[in-house]
């Protein structure tokens, strides 16, 4: 599912879990959570209500964030690939990448020199250092392992790989990996407002969306949909507001992702996350 029907009401919902994107929802161009977004976060879990992030992210380059506000429930991670519990340890599902089918990745990124990144679930690897590995030191707490692909692949449960894009040149090599591998990957573009030209693109198991992970997270939880709100500003959050009973984009997503919410909040700079969650949580009849 990528878009929901529209028309659904706005009033008289109980939501018990709001389901938040983090880079460009949450995160803002300062590389920083707002105050009025961590103070309406903290009112809602104080009245109940689950808070989880759903992220292209791997785990530990959300830890922090997690600790800062204070989460103790399951989140979903890696694009949807990764439903887990960071406090208890808990991981509730994983769809990781064939290792056959990764080895085919791996030979054609080679064959047509694309830079490529291989993620497990608490490190990952690249068989060549370029710029991307200072953003993801600095930026995420990520470092890099330096390896031969060959050295890892059936040994390592890889969760995703990664394509990197800042020039028109790495843009065509991305566009050439992922429509050879149309239908056998799936590929997703992903920002962040503290490198608005960087493009971040996730490939997953084909299976994998954040929509379908918020399904498997609702009924962990024992949750229908409708009682979920979801927050997202990017195309790879298309699934996720099309899943959730209540859709949310921010003010700074794209037209198409607009397009497919129940309601549009502020940007990320003005502290968008906290305007919904105070006008359909914390508000008794989700009005303002």
């Amino acid at each position: 599912m990528s878009c929901k029907a529209q028309g659904s009401p706005l009033t008289n919902r109980q939501i018990k879990l709001v389901v938040v994107d983090l880079d460009g929802t949450l995160i803002n161009s300062r590389g920083q959570i707002s105050s009025a977004d961590k103070t309406v976060i903290a009112a809602a879990k104080s009245g109940g209500i689950a808070i989880a992030l759903s992220t292209g992210r791997v785990v530990d380059a959300c830890r922090q964030y997690i600790a800062d506000l204070s989460l103790d429930g399951a989140h979903i991670f890696f694009d949807g690939a990764l439903i887990y519990n960071p406090t208890q340890n808990t991981t509730i599902a994983l769809q990781p990448i064939d290792p056959g089918l990764l080895a085919a990745a791996v030979r054609f990124a080679r064959a047509n020199s694309i830079y490529l990144e291989l993620y497990a679930l608490d490190r990952y690897f690249v068989e060549e250092i370029n710029w991307a590995d200072a953003i993801h030191r600095e930026f995420f707490g990520l470092r890099s392992t330096h390896v031969n692909f060959d050295e890892i692949i059936g040994r390592e449960l890889i969760i995703k790989c990664e394509l990197m894009i800042h020039n028109q040149d790495e843009e065509l090599k991305a566009r050439l990996f992922l429509d050879h591998f149309t239908g056998s990957l799936r590929g997703s573009v992903a920002r962040t407002p503290a490198y608005p030209n960087v493009k971040f693109i996730n490939v997953v198991n084909p299976a994998v969306s954040k929509g379908t992970a918020l399904v498997k997270l609702a009924a962990y939880l024992n949750l229908d949909l409708d009682q979920v709100m979801a927050i997202g500003d990017g195309i790879n959050d298309l699934s996720l507001l099309g899943t959730a009973g209540l859709a949310v984009a921010m003010g700074n997503a794209s037209d198409e992702l607009k397009a497919c919410a129940d309601f549009v909040t502020s940007s990320v700079d003005l502290s968008g996350v906290a305007l919904a969650i105070s006008r359909f949580v914390l508000s008794r009849d989700g009005e303002t």
